[in-house]
């Protein structure tokens, strides 16, 4: 299994060392023709601006977008979660490309700027039911996003309560599970189908579950795969047989 790491900007040397110790090899990409090399791919947290604007001096966009619906697992932190969206508010003028398949509407800067970046227990029950530990993950949320909508397909992964004096986008939250004392609820982590998004970056601690979580997801693909491949090899075949023209036999 080779894990690729797009590596145009930001945490992508803590992610390549997150695979390792999970005995992974992680590659760096910044070619589109190297994606054609990696069983599944993540976008690391960065300056999402200076990422879109490097992805496009390299055309790979395009790559990136076919990688998706081919659907081999991607998973984006923070900045790639922004990425992944179908529509994110909150932008510079003029916005960012995207490269979409997550139907979610991330709000870039939700948490506000890097002077507000904080650290928070949060809550992951499928991340604890399957890779073990503790039923709460060191979040570190740096300039972070927050996911305001998702569609149906999407699985909430996490979510943390958010306060109205503390959250200067607390009006943009439309969530449905409204908390006592001027509280809501936006979502932070995600998945539908082969796509994985956290509005944290994971790559920061030393609390490999969320690497680890990823990987089944790719061995998973991995094995539908080759079972598809198998199934299609074990069709045997067998050849028409030949017509002949044989005289009618009348009385």
């Amino acid at each position: 299994m080779t894990v690729g790491v797009l590596a145009l900007q930001g945490s992508f040397n803590e992610h390549i060392a997150a695979l390792k110790r999970l005995g992974v090899i992680g590659v760096e990409v910044r070619k589109a023709e190297q994606l054609q090399d990696v069983s599944a791919l993540i976008i690391p947290g960065g300056e999402s601006t200076t990422m879109a604007k490097l992805a496009g001096y390299h055309n790979l966009f395009p790559s990136l977008r076919e990688f998706v619906k081919m659907g081999k697992p991607v998973w984006g932190t923070c900045a790639g979660l922004i990425f992944l969206a179908d529509k994110a508010i909150g932008q510079k003028s003029g916005g960012q490309e995207l490269i979409g398949g997550l139907n979610c509407t991330v709000h870039r800067n939700f948490f506000g700027s890097q002077l507000q970046s904080f650290e928070l227990d949060v809550s992951v029950p499928e991340i604890a039911a399957t890779e073990g530990g503790p039923p709460n993950f060191r979040g570190v949320f740096i300039r972070a996003p927050g996911i305001l909508e998702v569609g149906p397909e999407v699985q909430v992964l996490a979510d943390v309560a958010v306060h109205s004096d503390r959250t200067a986008n607390f009006d943009s939250v439309e969530s449905s599970e409204e908390i006592p004392g001027s509280e809501k609820k936006v979502i932070v982590a995600v998945k539908q189908g082969n796509l994985l998004a956290t509005a944290f970056h994971p790559e920061l601690t030393a609390d490999t579950r969320w690497h680890s979580y990823f990987l089944k997801m790719v061995k998973e693909t991995s094995e539908d795969t080759s079972s598809s491949t198998a199934s299609s090899a074990g069709i045997i075949r067998l050849p028409q047989p030949p017509k002949y023209d044989l005289p009618i036999y009348q009385q």
